[in-house]
This record gives structure tokens, sequence and C-alpha cells, in this order.
């Protein structure tokens, strides 16, 4: 199984690996490559081939071919995921579909892992097949309630097989933060799974949701990628602490990486 090669718990692009014709036309040099990859992805998905080290496969190879673009990562805190002792619900804020397919190479060579997906994503053509073999827990949200029960049953079924849960609270993917949009659900997983909550602080939006296709948006090789994991916590009570927790640890984060542009 391909992992990141992390230095003192960080991992950075270590230097420009971007051609001429990369840095002029990024998106062409990108999806020329992803379109690819998640084809042999697919194809190997419905044959029953599409296991945990060919997710990792698929999700390293995207992650160089943004890097070929010119596309510079930092990842940092992985070393609170690696030191729990038990399966835990990561609960991240949503700008792209670049964290969907770059956390599998982050997480999973550490622990198990799924997502918790719009059903779309599951009907989704050729991509279907990749969501559809992770086991994920899927949900329509047209119906809240509906939505909560598949995700708490969903998600203790998983963790006690020790798979460990990604959720995006937020209803849409989107460039902002804004915590009113930004729900409790995985601090009630969380909370009746009796799992800790590993947070999760990303700015994804060097890959742009597009206008038309919402999946296929511009890449803006000239914004950094960040990705990073705070400190475990356990839910306690009703959990509006912790969830209150996340939200400024997630917005704190987005204000010091824009600072640095």
């Amino acid at each position: 199984m391909k992992q990141l090669q992390y230095k003192n718990n960080i991992y950075r692009t270590d230097s420009e690996t971007a051609t001429l014709f990369a840095k002029t036309f990024p998106s062409l040099t990108f999806y020329s490559k992803f379109i690819a990859i998640v084809f042999r992805g697919s194809a190997k998905a419905k044959r029953a081939l599409y296991d945990n080290a060919e997710w990792c496969n698929s999700s390293i190879n995207t992650l160089r071919a943004l890097e070929i673009a010119g596309v510079r990562f930092e990842i940092t805190g992985i070393n609170y995921v690696k030191q729990l002792e038990t399966p835990c619900v990561v609960i991240a804020n949503h700008m792209s579909m670049l964290e969907t397919v770059i956390l599998p190479i982050i997480i999973q060579p550490v622990r198990n892992i799924t997502f918790i997906v719009k059903q779309a994503l599951l009907d989704y053509p050729v991509f279907k097949h990749i969501m559809r073999s992770r086991d994920p827990i899927a949900v329509g949200r047209s119906n809240p309630r509906e939505d909560l029960k598949a995700v708490i049953e969903g998600g203790i079924d998983r963790l006690k097989r020790k798979i460990s849960i990604i959720v995006f609270p937020q209803t849409t993917r989107t460039p902002s933060f804004d915590p009113a949009q930004f729900n409790t659900i995985g601090v009630k997983l969380a909370q009746r799974a009796n799992v800790p909550i590993v947070p999760l602080a990303l700015l994804t939006d060097a890959w742009q949701n597009g206008k038309r296709i919402k999946d296929f948006g511009k890449i803006n090789a000239l914004k950094k990628v960040h990705f990073a994991f705070g400190e475990p916590m356990w839910v306690q009570g009703r959990g509006a602490d912790e969830h209150q927790a996340i939200i400024n640890f997630i917005s704190s984060k987005l204000q010091e990486w824009k600072k640095k542009v």
C-alpha cells in the first residue's frame, strides 16, 4: 500500500513540480491524468478488485497529478489519528471534490476509513463503482430524520467493525465556511457510538467547484492546499461544547491560512 512520506508528522510538497505547459494549462494537465485514474479504478471496482490498497493508489496518484499541475500541499496533525486506540469520527468542513479523493491516502494507511456521502454519488457514472466498493453510508439530504437514522445505524455498525467515519456536516461544498450550515450529525454519531472525534480543517479551493458540473471545476495552482487534524475529543453531555470546539478549530485554521496568502 502506497503512503505519503511525512517529516515530523508534516507532509509538504517538496519542490516545484510543474512544467511550463502545466503552469499554463493546470486544469488540462490534471484532468488528463485524473480521468484515467478514475476509469482504471472503476474498472477494477466493477470486478471486485478495488481494495484498500487500490483505493490508496488512486488517491496518491491523484495527489501527484495535482502536484504535477503545480498544486502544493501541506498536511499536519496526522499523528492525532495515529495515536488513537479506537476508531473515530473525523469531522471536517467541505470545500471541493479534492478532499474526497485525497483523504484516502492520508487516513487509510493509518486506519480503515469510509465516508458519509450523498446518495447521488453512488449513482454517479463511472465513479459510482469506486464509491460503492468503499462501503459508505448514503444519505438523501431531503429528509433530515431519515438521514440521521441512516448515519447512526450505519455509523455504529462500521465503527464496531473498526472502520472510522469521515463526516462533512455542511449541506453542500462551498469555498466559504458558514458555522450556521455546519450540523451536529457527526457529533451525535460519536456520542452514540462512544468513540472520539478528530476535527479536520481543510482549505482545498485550488480545485474549484464547476459551474456546469460541480465536480469538474478549474484547477488554480496558485492556491495552496491545507489539511490540519486537531486533537481528539470525547463527547461530554449533549455535545454542544465539542461542536463549538470543532467550529472554532476550523475557523481559526482558515483564518491562519488565508493570512498567509
